[in-house]
């Protein structure tokens, strides 16, 4: 009992600071909070989770061609992490994957790709029940030449029994089957809630012992002291107060490089500044699957993607410079600063939103984007106001999507996710270097308690409003 006491006192008096509230800094602060670390967040927003759009796992990272068999197999694990620590965010749908006649490509590559993913996916499930979180195994992914959609098109809805053929039905009814090439993928890739992910951590995070979550605090500086750092802060009523902590976690998202210069270290990185849109559709009726139609990026053919919820709301990406992509959206870093210089138009509407205007064109060219292979979805309207937000990629390779955490200095990390599954590994990897340091004792867990699902969706339903979108966005799907 003494030993007992003598450890969780160690663990107490180890302290550390979160910069950022999003997906990286919530997924260390929950972390963190389950191990017994004292944790303040600092979070300039008014709550948890509430930037970049996140609308699939990206588990495999099968959206997108250019990326390698390596990074593919790393996120297809930090996926299957990221849905069991995550279960309620999860849309369980599926993915069908496309690739039209013009474009230059074709899916061989990827279904070699979805095979040794498939592999991988079996080998983790057998490693441990709990990861079959996809499906089975068998059942990963399937595929469908034209002759069984033109089949499929044919039947009645109701006479459907088969559960990847129900998924498949509005596709073979709605595509045009006509202009792509064969044979299509059905993958079970599926969606990921940010809001209904936002409302579990936060509701979490709440109630937990060991952490604080600071709302509307901006950090000013950050310097280091002999024992860690000390963070000093605008707090909600513009005064100014600092803390001292043990260690500096930077995960402040595309904004990393601000919190790098503060601390006197040099970083080379990317920000890329995107945009999704909301569409409204009230002619549809069916459970859609994802559809991604490939092509190649910034250019009028670009990749064309419909991320489906509840009520007829679709969230659509165009890689093009008229939808997704934006004029000098791309941004790298300087000598003089680690933090690229985004377009102050960008940053104005991450911070502060858009025009409407631009919002009702921009989210009109997305559906006349996906309405070229979707002729029936041009009857779309404007839905709501864009999820938009820029997220930094280390180093000068656009195309990199697995990367986690980097340590620079004494006793700080600086979080590096693309893609949100990868929050999970950088914390993991922040508390082995906390364990080999002895800071914690590898025995030190205390499972944080969660709230049930009815409250995760209505607390994510009040969140998607409060916010300006469709409550539709924070529904289960599937």
């Amino acid at each position: 009992m003494a030993e007992h006491r003598q450890e969780k006192t160690q663990v107490e008096k180890f302290r550390v600071a979160v910069i950022g509230g999003g997906v990286a800094g919530t997924t260390a602060a929950m972390r963190l909070a389950e191990r017994g670390v004292d944790t303040q967040v600092f979070e300039a927003g008014t709550g948890l989770v509430s930037g970049p759009p996140i609308c699939h796992l990206h588990a495999g990272g099968n959206l997108y061609r250019e990326i390698s068999l390596d990074q593919c197999l790393i996120l297809l694990e930090q996926s299957v992490a990221t849905v069991r620590m995550y279960p309620h965010s999860v849309n369980r749908r599926p993915t069908v994957l496309a690739v039209p006649q013009q474009d230059p490509g074709s899916l061989d590559s990827v279904i070699a790709r979805l095979e040794t993913l498939r592999e991988r996916y079996a080998q983790l499930v057998e490693l441990d029940s709990d990861n079959k979180v996809m499906g089975e195994p068998s059942d990963y992914f399937r595929l469908y030449q034209q002759e069984e959609l033109e089949a499929l098109r044919a039947q009645n809805y109701q006479s459907v029994t088969d559960a990847a053929d129900q998924w498949m039905w509005p596709v073979a009814q709605s595509l045009d089957l006509s202009a792509m090439k064969y044979p299509l993928v059905l993958v079970q890739e599926y969606g990921l809630s940010v809001f209904r992910l936002a409302a579990e951590a936060q509701l979490t995070l709440a109630d937990a012992p060991h952490c604080q979550l600071n709302f509307n605090h901006k950090v000013m500086d950050t310097q280091p002291i002999s024992s860690g750092w000390r963070v000093t802060y605008q707090d909600q009523t513009g005064q100014i107060q600092s803390t001292e902590v043990d260690y500096l976690i930077n995960a402040a998202g595309f904004r990393t490089g601000t919190i790098d210069d503060m601390a006197g270290f040099g970083r080379k990185r990317l920000v890329e500044y995107k945009a999704a849109y909301i569409a409204h559709w009230t002619s549809t009726e069916y459970q859609w699957p994802e559809i991604i139609v490939h092509g190649q990026r910034g250019t009028p053919q670009g990749m064309a993607q419909l991320t489906p919820y509840p009520d007829g709301f679709f969230q659509l990406h165009g890689m093009t410079q008229d939808v997704t992509l934006f004029e000098r959206g791309l941004v790298k870093s300087s000598a003089e600063s680690a933090q690229p210089t985004v377009d102050a138009r960008y940053v104005k509407n991450i911070d502060k939103g858009w025009d409407w205007q631009e919002v009702c064109e921009r989210t009109d060219r997305a559906i006349d984007h996906f309405g070229q292979w979707l002729p029936a979805f041009k009857q779309a309207e404007v839905g709501g106001k864009p999820l938009c937000g820029a997220q930094q990629i280390p180093g000068d390779d656009p195309s990199l999507r697995a990367s986690d955490v980097s340590f620079d200095g004494e006793r700080y990390a600086r979080f590096e996710i693309v893609k949100a599954s990868s929050a999970l590994t950088a914390i993991n990897k922040v508390l082995a270097q906390f364990e080999d340091a002895g800071w914690i004792s590898p025995t030190s867990y205390q499972p944080l308690s969660r709230p049930n699902t009815a409250k995760i969706i209505y607390t994510a339903c009040e969140l998607a409003i409060r916010r300006g979108y469709p409550e539709a966005l924070a529904k289960p799907v599937g």
